[in-house]
């Protein structure tokens, strides 16, 4: 998990396996999620997760959840799991997309009534053709090597309903000043090792 926490700030015995992370809270407490084992694929750590559950209050219920660059799946798995009405998880990789899709089944949200739907593409496209004002909550967690950040806010900002959320993960923190021409404004901060998590919303 390339990018994450260092690992001298954690504590071992309270982590899964490398290759795993586990969902937290809600119908899935304690599932475990398969990590794949490629380059720059950063899983949210649990800690972070819990978190930003904490700041938004645990129950997703009735939420219109979007994860951009899903990756693992850990996040929108979450979110899911803590009731959201509904949950696209959007990946640009075969291979990861086809995991995810393995994980939903395994998962059985069908049959729990938990609607998840897994996406290939690209997480920005994605968005830009989302209807605008339609979401609740939009996740995002793109490399921190490529130059996604300022189109991702963007189109993010486009898309959430007034008073909803943006999450993103970056490598530095972004500032009241640089979020302010994209329409946005922090509402949580939080730094675990080199990762800098943000919780935003439209202004």
């Amino acid at each position: 998990m390339r990018q994450g926490k260092p690992a001298a700030a954690r504590s071992p015995a309270a982590q899964p396996r490398k290759h795993e992370v586990r969902i937290i809270g809600g119908l899935w407490k304690r599932s475990k999620l398969p990590v794949a084992d490629k380059p720059g694929l950063r899983p949210t750590p649990d800690r972070v997760r819990e978190t930003l559950f904490n700041w938004l209050g645990q129950d997703l219920t009735g939420w219109r959840c979007v994860d951009v660059f899903a990756g693992s799946g850990a996040l929108g798995f979450e979110a899911a799991s803590r009731g959201a009405k509904e949950v696209t998880l959007v990946e640009q990789d075969t291979a990861l997309v086809a995991q995810l899709q393995k994980i939903k089944e395994h998962l059985k949200a069908d049959a729990a009534g938990v609607q998840v739907m897994v996406r290939r593409g690209d997480g920005v496209a994605a968005l830009s053709a989302w209807s605008m004002a339609s979401l609740d909550l939009v996740f995002l967690d793109p490399p921190f090597d490529a130059p996604l950040f300022e189109p991702a806010l963007r189109a993010a900002a486009r898309v959430v309903k007034a008073g909803a959320y943006i999450y993103l993960e970056a490598p530095s923190e972004w500032t009241a000043e640089q979020l302010a021409p994209l329409g946005l404004v922090p509402y949580r901060h939080l730094r675990a090792g080199a990762v800098h998590a943000h919780l935003l919303r439209r202004a």
